[in-house]
């Protein structure tokens, strides 16, 4: 059996990697209160080999930037960097290298959000739990902070039912968790459900002289990761998080030095790189894109042209590295077929290239073997496969992955008990 190119050694700016199989930033939802807890520590350590590189899942700079994603990681608080630090030891316990992937979720910002995910749990779509969160009550008489405790044993449309009935039975509409407006580089709303289970808050368009804020609650965001022990940051600039939202032409029409032309749409994600940059160093900062993704109503008309201004850009920064999702996947994982590839911004940007997006075993070998990549990074299948790259290297059968576990909250069924490889494989 010829050894996979996957497993293959790279050095990535300041740290030594065994292979080149990347644990992607996967959303799991099981941070509660925004504040991780031992199960993570767990689950991040069970995906950690020697050498390995591991991205946390998107961890929001700011109260406002969670954007009412119920159980979301954090970092802006002093609480959080050290429950943070007991999961990054247990990654550096077993060798790997850790970044940790940092966003703010713009006019994404979710009434509902997840609080209701985990009911696709079971195959019944039954589960019983109990869920809080702070939510901004505003009544006809006066608007109030409420702590809601929701027990949940039905189904997620009854639920919103529930939910809304009982609001209208107060004389009460549901406004913003933590009783913040979205904000974004629009006053666009997005669609209302335009997802199941999830209800959006019309955003606010930031002012010019607001976004150095911005800017500043990222920098302080990176400078908490590190002081959490992580070894870098990844910039997420995707998914239709605030970021991308700059970037891209259907939502982005503002009027000043952040909207209009291609460079002005990429100012403010570059203003963020140079930021934490500057705060922790350029080969401890990393960025994702995604160009041609579209979710929550965020595509841009030219997404190529985007994608190779960015590499450009960024090239100029000695970054760790660029990490771009591929054309060929939507946010929801199907795969079809493009006439857009990554070659362009590929060859646009100089330092380590890393590729996500649907990809197998053979796939990932075959890009690291024709130089499209240098890393390829896995989310589904790192799921349901702790020991991932060993299943690689020995040419393994995989465990097949369940999406109704994905955002479940279960701390444990579809998080931390997914099987290893039997020892004499």
């Amino acid at each position: 059996m010829g050894k996979t190119l996957l497993l293959s050694p790279y050095k990535m700016g300041r740290s030594q990697l065994s292979h080149r199989v990347v644990l992607a930033p996967v959303v799991r939802a099981r941070t509660y209160d925004h504040v991780p807890q031992q199960h993570v520590a767990l689950y991040y350590s069970q995906r950690t080999s020697e050498g390995g590189f591991l991205i946390s899942e998107a961890t929001a700079v700011s109260e406002t930037g969670v954007g009412g994603f119920l159980n979301f990681p954090g970092i802006w608080t002093s609480e959080q960097v050290r429950a943070w630090r007991t999961v990054v030891d247990a990654v550096h316990e077993k060798g790997g290298v850790f970044f940790c992937q940092i966003w703010h979720a713009g006019r994404s910002h979710n009434t509902i959000g997840l609080l209701l995910a985990g009911q696709h749990v079971s195959k019944s779509g039954l589960q019983s739990k109990t869920y809080s969160q702070t939510w901004t009550v505003v009544s006809q008489y006066k608007q109030v902070r409420v702590q809601m405790m929701i027990i949940v044993h039905c189904q997620t449309e009854t639920i919103l039912s529930l939910t809304t009935q009982l609001l209208q039975d107060l004389g009460c509409s549901l406004g913003a968790p933590y009783g913040k407006t979205p904000i974004s580089p629009t006053n666009k709303p997005l669609t209302p459900e335009l997802y199941p289970g999830r209800t959006y808050n019309p955003p606010r368009r930031l002012a010019t002289e607001e976004i150095p804020m911005v800017v500043e609650e990222y920098r302080l965001a990176a400078r908490n990761a590190v002081e959490a022990g992580f070894d870098g940051v990844e910039i997420r600039a995707v998914s239709g998080c605030l970021i991308d939202e700059f970037l891209k032409d259907s939502v982005n029409d503002r009027t000043d030095k952040y909207g209009g032309t291609l460079e002005n749409r990429c100012q403010l994600a570059l203003e963020i790189v140079e930021a934490i940059a500057s705060e922790i160093g350029p080969d401890r900062t990393g960025i994702r894109l995604s160009p041609f993704l579209l979710f929550h109503e965020c595509s841009d008309s030219d997404p190529e042209a985007l994608g190779v201004y960015m590499a450009q850009a960024l090239s100029k920064y000695h970054l760790a590295y660029a990490h771009f999702i591929e054309p060929r996947i939507d946010v929801f994982g199907k795969i079809s077929e493009t006439p857009y590839s990554l070659g362009p911004m590929r060859k646009a940007f100089k330092g380590t290239f890393i590729v996500c997006g649907g990809y197998t075993r053979e796939e990932g070998d075959k890009v690291i073997a024709n130089g499209a990549a240098d890393l390829v990074a896995y989310g589904r299948y790192f799921v349901s496969n702790p020991d991932l790259p060993k299943r690689f290297e020995v040419n393994a059968p995989l465990n097949e992955y369940d999406e109704a576990t994905f955002y479940s909250q279960d701390p444990v069924v579809g998080y931390t008990d997914h099987p290893f490889m039997e020892p004499h494989l």
